[in-house]
C-alpha cells in the first residue's frame, strides 16, 4: 500500500474557552513543510517517533514525549521511525495561556515562551491524554475548562519563561515587524518584494535576508502562512474551500490544497467538515 493513502489527521475543535483546537493524528510518509500556527502546539506521541525542526535544530520526539512549540514558532514535521507516528495535540492561542498568566502574575499581561522543544513529563503526559479522552467522550464545557487550565498552569509553572522577544537586528527590528503585520492584515494582496522592501526602508536584498533572519521565513514563505490561517478562519464560517482559494490569494485549488495539506496534514475539505460538525 502506499504510504500516501494511510496519513489520517482528525480535527475536534474542543468545547472550552471558545473552542480550542485538538488534532488526532497517524502519519507514515506525511511531510510538514515549513510553517506556522497562530496557536501554540502542545502534543504527545503516542506511537513511533516523530523528527522536526524547530529554534534552528532538529529534533526528535519519541513514545510518550511532549512536543512544545509556540505559537508562530517556524517548524516542520516528519517521521523518525520506519513505521511512521501518531500523536495528538492541542493548539491554545496566545489569549489562552495570558489568561492563566493574569492569575499567576498579579493581573500582569503575559504569555510563556517555551524554550523546550521536547519534554519528558509523565504528569502532564497524562492530563493531555485526559483532557483527549474528555473531548473525544462530549464532556461537560466546565470539565474539559478545569483540566484544560490545570494542564497550561502546570506548563507554564515547570517548563516556561515570559515571551521570547527577538533581538533587533540592525535597527530594523520595528520595520519588520511592520512588515509582517501588513503580511498578515493583507495575506490575499499580490504584493511586490519592492513594495515589501520599501515599507520595510531597505534595500531588497537587505530586506530578505533580514526578515528571513527575524522569523526563520522568507517573505513569500510567510505569506503563505498568513493565507493559511486566513485560509483556516473562513473555512470555520463555511466559505467553500474552492472559494477560499480564491480569496486568500491561492492561485488555484490545488495550490491552496497543497499548501493546506503541508502545513495540516490534511485537506481543507476535510478539515471544513470537522469544524463545521462542532459548530452544529
Amino acid at each position: 500500500m502506499d504510504n500516501t493513502t494511510q496519513e489520517k489527521a482528525n480535527f475536534t475543535i474542543a468545547n472550552a474557552f471558545d473552542g480550542i483546537e485538538i488534532v488526532h493524528a497517524d502519519y507514515k510518509g506525511q511531510a510538514f513543510s515549513k510553517h506556522v500556527h497562530e496557536g501554540y502546539t502542545i502534543g504527545v506521541i503516542e506511537k513511533g517517533a516523530q523528527r522536526f525542526y524547530r529554534s534552528g535544530e532538529i529534533h526528535t520526539a519519541d513514545t510518550n514525549s511532549i512536543i512544545l512549540v509556540n505559537a508562530d514558532d517556524v517548524h516542520t514535521g516528519e517521521t523518525a521511525t520506519p513505521e511512521g507516528w501518531q500523536y495528538r495535540a492541542m493548539y491554545p492561542l496566545p489569549e489562552h495561556f495570558e489568561n492563566v498568566c493574569l492569575d499567576l502574575y498579579e493581573g500582569k499581561k503575559c504569555a510563556p515562551y517555551f524554550s523546550s522543544s521536547v519534554i519528558n513529563d509523565p504528569l502532564l503526559t497524562e492530563q493531555l491524554r485526559l483532557l483527549f479522552n474528555q473531548v473525544d467522550n462530549n464532556a461537560s464545557k466546565l470539565l474539559t475548562e478545569t483540566i484544560l487550565y490545570s494542564l497550561m498552569l502546570r506548563l507554564t509553572l515547570r517548563h516556561s519563561s515570559l515571551r521570547h522577544t527577538p533581538k533587533d537586528i540592525s535597527g530594523s527590528k520595528e520595520k519588520l515587524i511592520r512588515v509582517k503585520e501588513y503580511l498578515d492584515c493583507y495575506p490575499a494582496e499580490d504584493i511586490s518584494l519592492k513594495q515589501l522592501a520599501i515599507i520595510a526602508g531597505l534595500s531588497q536584498y537587505h530586506f530578505i535576508r533580514q526578515f528571513k533572519k527575524m522569523f526563520d521565513l522568507a517573505p513569500h514563505g510567510y505569506q503563505i502562512q498568513a493565507r493559511l490561517k486566513k485560509a483556516k478562519t473562513l473555512l470555520k464560517a463555511g466559505v467553500r474551500p474552492a472559494m477560499v482559494a480564491t480569496d486568500c490569494g491561492f492561485h488555484d485549488q490545488s495550490h491552496f490544497n497543497r499548501h493546506f495539506k503541508k502545513a495540516l496534514g490534511t485537506t481543507p475539505s476535510k478539515f471544513q467538515k470537522q469544524a463545521i460538525l462542532y459548530k452544529n
